[in-house]
């Protein structure tokens, strides 16, 4: 029936699950890596629940600045929890089957959040943006109203990115290849393994891949451009530095995330060979999301100050 596919564009045999390949390990190794793995994941998660309840309990963090921030927090939680806990279980497990719904569903969401956390980096660029260069004008131009509607218009930038790309892919046909060489579900290695004509699929993620990555890419550099001429402006030293400290946290988020997922989504499927794209996932998935919390308690002096003010008063 794979033959017959791949000649008349038909598929009689659909294929009910998929083998995540993952990483190759020895029985030593199992362990190790499921330790690291489950402290990673428990960690990333306690970070980002603790930086949510800290704005919640602290009067001086309802700011836009820190809304997007519990926004971002909030949206990590969920963003490691549709990978890590399948991956946990695969390392331990002989039986690495996932559904074809199961995977479908696992790539709908991590697209969802991924592209999510594009168009929210970008916002929070933005309100760092009129924050330096509007300061006046700032409590007017980033009204509660305002900032209710770009984090929705982020989320559901993400679900119609995630919707549209996912209608294309649950389309192709997958005959007797049934192994992604990979620890989840992700685009680049279905398409490598689908045995109809996926160039409509590569062709419509390409192009909202360039739109999800580059224009808040293009809003995020621009915002940034305006902030560098106007901190310069700035007479004092002190006065320079104390506005970059309110940026520096957010930049080092953004270069870690763009720098990594870049790699990953802005090449063509035939790239996906390297076992490199295995190793840079794994920045994004599991080791960015657990620095990013760590990023923005030290080096922001208010969300560390917030921090210890809760926790010694519920003490």
């Amino acid at each position: 029936s794979s033959f017959f596919s791949r000649m008349g564009g038909r598929n009689e045999t659909k294929v009910m699950y998929f083998i995540l390949l993952g990483f190759p390990t020895t029985a030593e190794q199992q362990l190790l890596l499921f330790s690291a793995l489950l402290l990673v994941y428990l960690l990333t998660v306690l970070e980002n629940f603790l930086i949510i309840l800290t704005i919640q309990n602290n009067h001086s963090l309802q700011r836009p600045m820190y809304f997007f921030l519990g926004n971002l927090s909030f949206l990590e939680i969920w963003y490691v929890s549709v990978i890590e806990p399948k991956m946990m279980v695969d390392v331990l497990s002989h039986d690495k089957r996932i559904s074809f719904q199961g995977c479908m569903t696992q790539l709908h969401f991590f697209v969802t959040f991924v592209c999510t956390e594009y168009v929210l980096l970008a916002v929070m660029a933005y309100d760092r943006f009129v924050a330096i260069c509007k300061p006046l004008r700032y409590p007017l131009l980033m009204s509660h109203r305002l900032c209710a509607q770009l984090a929705a218009a982020c989320w559901m930038c993400g679900l119609a990115t995630a919707s549209i790309k996912l209608s294309f892919i649950a389309q192709l046909s997958f005959c007797d290849v049934d192994r992604i060489n990979h620890y989840f579900c992700d685009i680049s290695p279905l398409l490598n393994i689908s045995c109809s004509d996926s160039s409509r699929a590569e062709l419509v993620d390409f192009i909202l891949a360039l739109l999800v990555i580059l224009v808040p890419l293009c809003a995020v550099v621009a915002s940034y451009i305006c902030i560098l001429f106007t901190v310069l402006k700035i007479p004092s030293s002190q006065g320079r530095q104390k506005a970059f400290s309110t940026c520096s946290s957010h930049l080092t988020v953004v270069v870690l995330f763009y720098s990594t997922t870049l790699f990953t989504y802005a090449h063509p499927k035939l790239m996906y060979t390297y076992r490199a794209n295995k190793l840079v996932s794994v920045l994004y998935t599991v080791v960015v999301p657990l620095l990013n919390p760590l990023i923005y308690c030290l080096r922001n002096k208010e969300v560390r100050s917030a921090m210890r003010k809760t926790f010694t008063c519920r003490r």
